[in-house]
């Protein structure tokens, strides 16, 4: 028995032995191309701590080898598909942020026992990391199930993800449940809110170790409370709140558009639950509420809109949806009184012709950050949809001209996107890979607001993005993991929840 596991040993060490690590060939031909490889990650800036990026040759080769190198240190991958290994890349990562320099890649590809080296390309490597944790929602490219849709998080410095709330513990198809709008106060993992529509309906809030259900019933809203925006330094939260319908085009390259009837924007007080409104006109419909980085001014969206009936038209706002053009406006707020003043004019997008949504203010205060499209607020379903960005002056208006985020932007959807708490990186959605499914890419903003070329968020097989039937939806970052289980959020939910009453001016 001992000499026969010995013999086994033997024969393994040997084959081990015999594989040995992946080697360069000594004999190939050079090419001025680029290897094609799947994702793009050509040229790109990553953070330090950035997950290893991990890519798969498409030029049709029967074997692959790949080198990474910078600071002396290498990584040498074999196969079509190159994946270093976490601790090895962190490694690498670092020689080269010291050196504020790159990650050299070489690529060589075998076909019918002829090697070419490929064009060598670089990585290049921010000293700026990135928060080390991003959740999203994974939702099926669907316009009416709500099954199998869970809030997911995932650790951007490996490949570790893990779901955070999964709407199947609450509901069943029959009685679907959809959760959404993941917020938190300043990156914070320990302050953060979810909402639930359909099947035990609120909204759940985590307050450092201390969770409640929101129950919305008890004050007549237009519609439960949606869009968040924390008060930076306050336990107050900006909603919008909408009545809100889908339309779809039988003969358009956007298929689906998602309109407000009506909407209002209102201030909820999360230690008296309290709610009070701080926008409500009947002849425009505000959204997408954010705050800047001081807490003294709220930043929206806005647009007019008069019904030409006396009531709420369903059929009128869907043959007017051409119309809606939102602009970016702002209030002041007194964090003493937590008084609103008059609405100020950001930026006219109307004035040329589209529609901006989705404001959001870098950490510095100096940047404004939005998404433009032809019309209408749900940029992430329309083809057109670009990151556009402008500085930001809170004591001067008007604050300047917007443009284009270059760099950034695709001939596809740009949209859901949101700061990092360093304010060197956006993350945002993008359907610039195949039309239908959004994916995270990120993008570095340097000190003159230039973005680099965004890549997309690494996975541990390079081709998992391109298997994976499900869309990211409303990517934020994360300082840190939330610490809540799935269940426990799931019991929260089932609860009957807190009840919130109306202050009136």
């Amino acid at each position: 028995m001992r000499k026969a596991l010995y013999t086994l040993l033997t024969a393994l060490l040997l084959l081990l032995t015999a594989c040995g690590a992946p080697q360069l060939p000594e004999h190939f031909t050079q090419t001025d191309m680029l290897p094609k490889i799947y994702p793009d990650y050509v040229e790109v800036t990553i953070p330090v701590n950035m997950a290893p990026l991990r890519f798969e040759l498409l030029t049709g080769a029967d074997d692959a080898v790949t080198r990474f190198s910078a600071g002396g240190q290498e990584i040498i991958c074999g196969g079509l598909k190159a994946r270093p290994e976490v601790d090895e890349w962190h490694q690498l990562a670092a020689a080269a942020a010291a050196k504020g320099g790159s990650i050299d890649v070489e690529v060589y590809a075998e076909k019918d026992g002829q090697w070419v080296r490929h064009k060598p390309f670089n990585i290049y490597v921010a000293n700026d990391s990135i928060d080390p944790w991003m959740s999203y929602r994974l939702i099926s490219p669907s316009y009416v199930s709500y099954e199998e849709l869970t809030l997911n998080q995932r650790c951007l410095e490996s490949f570790d993800e893990e779901v955070m709330v999964d709407n199947m513990l609450c509901s069943t198809e029959a009685g679907g449940q959809c959760v959404n709008c993941h917020n938190y106060q300043q990156w914070n993992p320990e302050r953060m809110q979810f909402h639930a529509r359909q099947s035990h309906g609120g909204t759940v809030m985590v307050y450092d170790g201390q969770m409640e259900k929101i129950n919305w019933n008890s004050i007549n809203l237009k519609s439960p409370p949606v869009y968040p925006a924390w008060h930076p330094q306050l336990k107050l939260i900006a909603y919008s709140t909408n009545r809100t319908l889908q339309s779809f085009h039988t003969a358009h390259p956007n298929k689906i558009e998602v309109l407000d009837t009506e909407s209002d924007l209102i201030l909820y007080d999360a230690e008296r639950h309290e709610v009070s409104t701080i926008e409500q006109r009947s002849d425009e419909l505000e959204v997408f509420p954010c705050w800047s980085p001081d807490g003294r001014w709220l930043y929206f969206c806005s647009a007019h809109f008069q019904y030409r009936t006396d009531s709420v038209s369903t059929e009128e706002i869907i043959l007017r949806a051409e119309e809606l053009k939102y602009n970016i406006y702002r209030k002041a707020f007194d964090p003493e009184t937590r008084h609103f003043g008059e609405r100020q004019l950001v930026f006219a997008a109307d004035s040329l012709g589209l529609s901006a949504t989705l404001p959001r203010i870098s950490p510095d205060g100096r940047w404004l950050l939005f998404t433009i499209g032809e019309n209408g607020l749900f940029h992430i379903w329309h083809h057109d949809a670009d990151l556009w960005m402008m500085e930001a002056h809170s004591h001067l208006l008007p604050l300047g001209e917007a443009s284009a985020l270059e760099g950034a932007n695709s001939d596809d959807t740009e949209s859901y996107h949101a700061w990092s708490s360093n304010g060197r990186w956006v993350v945002f959605s993008s359907r610039r890979t195949d039309g239908v499914f959004t994916r995270p890419f990120f993008t570095y903003i340097d000190k003159d607001g230039r973005a680099s070329k965004p890549f997309e968020l690494p996975a541990a097989d390079p081709d998992y993005h391109r298997q994976l039937m499900k869309s990211y939806n409303v990517p934020e970052l994360m300082t840190g993991r939330v610490t809540v289980s799935p269940q426990r959020f799931a019991s929260t939910l089932k609860a009957e929840g807190t009840s919130v009453t109306y202050k009136a001016d």
